[in-house]
């Protein structure tokens, strides 16, 4: 079932921290995504959208919208992972669809690291 249920997110900022300090990372001028195994049977996911970049809340609501969905989708080929996506510069002039082709190009990245990271 594709869910999108609280303990798949990342809640507190102990766990944001955690994937802070030594992160996996896959980016676009205008999305990172930032990853590090969690030890855990599932993924899980956490934003951060800053005011800086985006000013109005509907902006960053769509984003944030997007970015979730696409994890959803994603959600079981992922490695048991905290994934914290950040938004920068820029990301409001992405459409939707550009928004999610982007995504799923890091998405993809990220499975090939965590495979990557596994064999070593």
């Amino acid at each position: 079932m594709l869910n999108f249920s609280r303990e798949l997110r990342l809640l507190t900022p102990s766990q944001f921290k955690y994937v802070f300090q030594d992160p996996l990372r896959a980016s676009t001028p205008e999305i990172t995504i930032l990853a590090r195994p969690n030890y855990q049977s599932h993924c899980r996911l956490g934003l951060t959208v800053a005011k800086k970049h985006l000013k109005r809340a509907c902006d960053r609501n769509r984003i944030k919208r997007i970015c979730r969905e696409s994890f959803r989708l994603s959600q079981h080929q992922l490695p048991a992972y905290d994934f914290i996506i950040v938004a920068k510069k820029g990301v409001n002039a992405l459409d939707n669809r550009t928004l999610f082709q982007y995504l799923d190009k890091l998405w993809q990245r990220h499975i090939r690291l965590a495979r990557k990271s596994s064999l070593s």
